[in-house]
């Protein structure tokens, strides 16, 4: 935290869809505020397309242009604040306790209308921690 912003990292099993989603609107929504990562305790070969396709029509966000992809949670560095986006799948242990747990529903395989949902209720909870810290 040397600039005073925190690190804040977003967790998901696979690291492919809700926490890459919370990690490009942490970057876009709060970066004056917290440093965003996003990791899992497995990694995909490449991102969520629909994530992708939906994050890019909706925010002008290119998810894989913009640098990221699916990492370990060895791949980033210590964080002040940990949240998982959704325990309901079997969270993972990442040697300490979360923060928060923001149980967002896993938009794989679902329809347009259920990811803009998710991402909706991701950018209202991004503006919420940017605003309490």
């Amino acid at each position: 935290m040397i600039d005073g912003r925190k690190k804040v990292a977003f967790i998901c099993v696979h690291n492919s869809c809700r926490s890459q989603i919370a990690e490009a609107l942490g970057k876009h929504l709060a970066s004056d505020v917290f440093e965003s990562y996003s990791a899992g305790t497995e990694t995909k070969p490449q991102i969520n397309q629909d994530a992708v396709r939906i994050m890019k029509k909706l925010y002008g966000i290119d998810l894989e242009t913009n640098g990221q992809y699916s990492k370990l949670i060895t791949d980033i560095p210590d964080v002040d604040i940990v949240i998982s986006m959704g325990c309901n799948v079997g969270c993972p242990f990442i040697g300490r306790p979360f923060d928060d747990n923001w149980g967002l529903d896993d938009p794989t395989g679902k329809d347009d209308v259920d990811f803009i949902k998710v991402i909706r209720e991701i950018e209202e909870r991004i503006i919420k921690l940017k605003n309490s810290l």
